[in-house]
């Protein structure tokens, strides 16, 4: 893994601070983050920003997949303590929520899942006792395996944003983009063949009890843009596949490692991620649950006009989960 950083974009005060004042006003308009009418007028709002801004936040298609948005500045001391799980967060960093909705839907459209965090569209991520070693966003003392966000449903999201809180520690986000790999053709043609199913990660506990069967999918595909991936090797059941293959897919993880990059997010840093072409996961730390552990904000986005996923992701039950779009709260 390499430590160079990713691209910044850097906002200049006057734009952080017209998109902070924006958020500011549709939070005392609407009372929450999570009001039904404010998620409507975020597009509204959106459109009321101004030409330097919008072109600030547009997303970039790039061989690295991710970028950083640099220059909000969240006070420390104003967020309050790190809630030890997502559900005690309640209105702490409720500002950030908007933020982080209003970068969202000048970006594409928000999503939310009905199975996950109540069905939130901005998810906190942050160390829980209990659940230290599990490989979802509350694990600490385990490295969380590089993946693709949500990478069971076939309408997982096309951007992933992970807005920085805190991070006293400096514990680093891994990302890796499978442009940047070198796999054999063979290798490639095994893996763009629907051979293994994804299952529904530990936070999905409803649609890890759907009955339905799992489907096989591809772990790469092409499109129009180049090569894409899909990938969740904690949650890829491998028994069944020949030798081959798996052979092919763990070259394909060493691949991933080769090229990874590890970002060090500052507070009010953005991590954009494109969720097609870059896995992502953390390295293992020891969290202390004394209020100052790492603390990220996460949206969802769909982009409209990206370029077409398989058409097999059609028939997929998706594990009985649905996506609920911010314009439909």
């Amino acid at each position: 893994m390499t430590t160079c950083p990713a691209p910044v974009r850097a906002l200049d005060d006057a734009v952080a601070a017209e998109l902070t004042a924006t958020a500011a006003k549709l939070l005392a308009f609407h009372g929450s983050a999570t009001s039904p009418g404010l998620l409507t007028d975020l597009p509204v709002m959106g459109a009321q920003l101004s030409e330097e801004l919008r072109a600030e936040l547009r997303p970039v298609d790039t061989a690295d997949g991710l970028f950083v948005l640099r220059g909000l500045r969240p006070d420390d001391a104003g967020l309050g303590p790190t809630p030890g799980h997502w559900s005690s967060v309640g209105d702490a960093g409720a500002l950030w929520d908007v933020v982080l909705l209003l970068v969202s839907t000048l970006m594409g459209t928000p999503i939310a899942w009905d199975g996950q965090q109540d069905g939130r569209f901005v998810h906190n991520i942050v160390p829980s006792p209990g659940h230290e070693s599990e490989q979802t966003g509350a694990s600490s003392t385990v490295l969380l395996t590089p993946h693709t966000e949500d990478a069971f449903h076939p309408g997982r999201a096309h951007l992933l944003l992970l807005c920085c809180m805190r991070n006293h520690d400096r514990i680093a986000t891994t990302a890796a983009s499978v442009r940047r790999t070198a796999l054999a053709q063979a290798d490639l043609e095994r893996l763009k063949r629907p051979v293994a199913p994804i299952l529904p990660d530990d936070a999905y506990e409803q649609a890890r009890r759907f009955g339905g069967r799992p489907a096989p999918v591809p772990a790469l595909f092409d499109s129009p843009d180049g090569l894409t991936m899909r990938y969740d090797p904690a949650y890829t059941p491998l028994e069944g596949t020949d030798e081959a293959w798996r052979g092919a897919y763990r070259r394909l993880g060493q691949e991933l490692a080769r090229v990874s990059v590890a970002v060090s997010l500052e507070p009010g840093d953005v991590l954009v991620v494109d969720n097609d072409l870059v896995v992502h996961g953390r390295v293992p730390f020891r969290a202390r649950y004394d209020g100052t552990d790492r603390w990220l904000k996460r949206a969802s986005v769909r982009v409209e006009g990206r370029p077409t996923r398989p058409l097999a992701e059609h028939d997929e039950h998706g594990y009985g989960q649905a996506a609920l779009t911010a314009w439909d709260a």
